[in-house]
């Protein structure tokens, strides 16, 4: 209670003492009453003045009062005005925010948690052919929007990208990506990937055609090399060395040019893999046989492989991926290793996977495992004769069956690396 309340309560306090010494104590009582009325009353107009303002608080100002009142609406009051202020710089931040990306040549598209457009910038509205003041607080639709953007925002399995053409210039390639934050909240980018798709255009097209061009003459090259090996003294004994490695060298580049005409062939074939039903016992049973070529007996090679346990895909493209893995295994797992080819089905679909004791991979470069000429040891790799582009090879083939490459490793014990094919290309006979 504040002065003036207390110096009121104790003079009305005497005051009634002193009527209760003169007048009796039920005169004392009926003013204490009147008073402690008047004093109620009063709260409940406070309270009521309170309630009213709560209703609007925009529209209207805090009533004056006094005491513990006065208190209440100064707090109030000064709420009010943080708040206000905090808004209004709330308010601003998201105009300059809405500026900057107004400016920004990326597609920008903001979703409230009942996927209908809050806000998008005029990058997106051509992307995808919104119209803000149109489409705000309505959901995308597939007869007025982009189709293909519309499907993939409901699918809600954003973890890759999508590639569209814009809705507005079929000549403009465009990359979506969904993120989701907040109350269920989501958040699209559309990029115009056209350049670039341009410059790996021309990058598969230099490849292939330099790596045909290198084809003849390493090939003519290489038979000169066997040819001079295979006639006796032919060259003198103190050059077949040099002959010899000569011709191992060039060996080594044809098999780094077929390998980059075969991943330059899978990248550029946009159609869909031949989805022919493929004995995938029979087929592993080759890619073993070839592997234990490679071996030559120095490792142990043992296989699981479920009989009736069938495959739709392109025979030709499987092959080379399960043929990379298990030949990967034997190259990096040293003499006396053990190594395990297994095919089974699981809940998911089915796991083509190659376990070895060899080497291990560090953890740090299992992440760029399938990048282009990438090596966690290059001297190693040219020692077995690798190319850089076997697990690349790989990747690729599997994008294109709608699988997925796992790798497992533990440096100095073994790998285990794991196709994952979907239950859509899985059959049973």
């Amino acid at each position: 209670m504040d002065k003036v309340a207390v110096t009121v309560f104790y003079v009305f306090a005497l005051l009634c003492l002193a009527i209760a010494a003169n007048q009796g104590i039920l005169a004392a009582l009926s003013l204490w009453g009147v008073g402690v009325t008047a004093y109620l009353y009063l709260h409940l107009i406070r309270q009521h003045q309170l309630l009213d303002w709560l209703k609007a608080p925009q529209n209207k100002t805090l009533p004056d009062a006094s005491g513990h009142w006065a208190s209440i609406f100064d707090e109030l009051n000064g709420f009010i005005q943080r708040y206000q202020s905090q808004t209004s710089e709330l308010s601003d931040s998201m105009s300059r925010f809405k500026n900057a990306v107004s400016v920004l040549p990326d597609g920008v598209v903001i979703f409230n948690q009942y996927q209908q457009v809050e806000w998008c910038n005029p990058a997106a509205e051509t992307h995808l052919g919104l119209n803000l003041w149109r489409d705000q607080d309505q959901k995308l639709n597939a007869g007025v929007h982009h189709a293909e953007a519309v499907k993939y925002l409901e699918a809600e399995r954003y973890d890759a990208p999508l590639k569209i053409k814009s809705k507005s210039n079929p000549n403009v390639d465009l990359e979506l990506k969904v993120y989701t934050f907040g109350a269920q909240q989501k958040i699209m980018l559309s990029q115009d990937i056209s350049q670039i798709q341009k410059l790996d255009a021309m990058r598969r097209d230099f490849i292939a055609n330099v790596s045909h061009e290198l084809r003849t003459p390493l090939t003519v090259v290489g038979g000169f090399l066997e040819t001079l090996q295979d006639i006796p003294n032919a060259v003198s004994s103190q050059y077949l060395h040099h002959i010899a490695l000569m011709e191992q060298q060039t060996q080594r580049m044809r098999h780094l040019v077929d390998d980059l005409l075969t991943l330059s062939r899978i990248e550029s074939d946009s159609n869909v893999p031949e989805n022919n039903e493929i004995n995938m016992q029979g087929l592993l049973e080759r890619v073993l046989s070839n592997a234990k070529g490679l071996s030559l007996g120095k490792h142990k090679i043992t296989h699981d492989f479920a009989p009736n346990l069938c495959l739709i895909g392109a025979e030709d493209e499987i092959y080379s991926a399960c043929s990379n893995l298990l030949n990967n295994a034997i190259r990096y797992t040293p003499e006396k290793g053990h190594i395990h080819v297994m095919w089974k089905a699981t809940d998911a679909g089915a796991t083509y996977s190659v376990m070895d004791t060899g080497i291990g991979i560090p953890k740090e470069h299992i992440g760029r495992l399938t990048e282009r000429f990438y090596r966690v040891d290059k001297s190693r790799s040219r020692d077995t004769g690798g190319t850089g582009l076997g697990l690349s090879i790989v990747k690729h083939i599997l994008m294109r069956h709608q699988a997925q490459l796992k790798v497992d490793s533990v440096e100095h014990e073994g790998s285990t690396f794991s196709i994952l094919f979907p239950k859509a290309r899985i059959k049973n006979r």
